[in-house]
């Protein structure tokens, strides 16, 4: 799948890893449990953290496969990342 066809997707309840950021205390992996336009909140060991999309770079686990995403390139509403992403 390619980044573009993987942006269209629902992130909700996928696995993610905060594999770049400025700030030390945002390196994390979880699940994503919700999403604005500004933010993901993941949850790891039942805790949820809410991360910054905007200067982060995210890596997720969809199926088999693991793809990498800068926050500032999913700063967008969840219902119209799909449209931004045609």
């Amino acid at each position: 799948m390619d980044k573009r066809d993987f942006m269209k997707q629902e992130f909700i309840g996928l696995e993610v890893e905060v594999v770049s950021s400025a700030h030390p205390g945002y390196r994390m992996n979880g699940v994503v449990v919700d999403e604005s336009k500004n933010t993901l909140s993941i949850e790891r060991d039942g805790k949820a953290r809410t991360i910054p999309k905007k200067g982060n770079g995210f890596q997720f686990t969809y199926g088999s496969e693991k793809i990498t995403v800068m926050g500032s390139e999913i700063q967008h509403r969840p219902e119209d990342r799909i449209k931004k992403t045609r």
